[in-house]
């Protein structure tokens, strides 16, 4: 039996890069967002404005039908710069509605299927973020709140079979990165030089992590937070005076190796 797995925001960027990966790892999947998928790595779309939770969880229920949905990516993500005494409560709210309320939407929508099947793999796409960063108060906010909700769906889905885990990536080149971060401006560079491994990450490296937590093998494994982020959970290093990357993985890093 093929099973079905859903990734919301698996149109482009990262999303695109995990429906990718679960593709070749043999699923069929469904994309949830917005706009089309701009990739051939899906079997299905159900657009949907995941900021109405409720109405998302409902298009997706009413495409999935009997269909044996086993896993479950939360990828979508909106993300406004702002200080924190600049938040309005309506932006806050937004921001909880599509990272934090369609999570838990969308995972109630697919349970059943889950438990029918007496498996569930369910991850959540968190962010470095959530440990804190400058100006993205809303975003930070709700990215940490996914650490509470895996932890505790761990302890009550556990014996359904279903494990519920965050993988949180840090840099990740993307357009949207190139948005958020202009290539060549001072403070891009410094975040750049400042990734402990020496490069920022591709959407591959995130979909490598998703698969594992997706799979059979990680079956022990629930209600855990990974982040894949090059050590810059750990901290920046002082990109002054840093010597230049010599490893097999330097030219992921243009102008530092060698």
């Amino acid at each position: 039996m093929t099973e079905w797995a859903v990734v919301t925001g698996g149109n482009r960027n990262i999303g695109a890069g995990i429906a990718r990966r679960l593709t070749e790892d043999g699923y069929r999947v469904i994309v949830a967002s917005r706009t089309p998928p701009e990739h051939d790595f899906h079997a299905g779309y159900v657009p949907m404005d995941l900021a109405d939770p409720e109405a998302s969880a409902a298009a997706l229920a009413g495409f999935i039908g009997e269909r044996p949905v086993t896993r479950f990516v939360h990828n979508a993500a909106v993300a406004p710069l702002a200080p924190g005494d600049a938040v309005s409560a309506a932006e806050l709210a937004r921001v909880y509605a599509v990272n934090v309320g369609a999570f838990v939407a969308l995972t109630q929508a697919l349970l059943p299927s889950m438990r029918r099947q007496g498996v569930g793999r369910i991850v959540a796409i968190g962010s470095r973020a959530a440990l804190g960063k400058e100006g993205r108060t809303a975003y930070a906010a709700s990215k940490a709140a996914l650490s509470g909700l895996v932890r505790t769906w761990a302890l009550e889905l556990g014996g359904d079979g279903v494990t519920v885990n965050v993988v949180a990536p840090g840099p990740v080149r993307t357009p949207l990165f190139d948005v958020s971060n202009p290539p060549g401006h001072p403070m891009t560079e410094k975040l750049l030089h400042g990734v402990p491994v020496g490069f920022i990450g591709t959407p591959d490296d995130v979909a490598h992590a998703v698969s594992f937590f997706a799979s059979d093998a990680a079956r022990f494994v629930t209600g855990q937070v990974l982040f894949v982020c090059g050590g810059t959970s750990i901290a920046f290093k002082d990109p002054e005076g840093r010597p230049p990357v010599t490893h097999r993985h330097a030219a992921a890093f243009p102008g530092r190796g060698r």
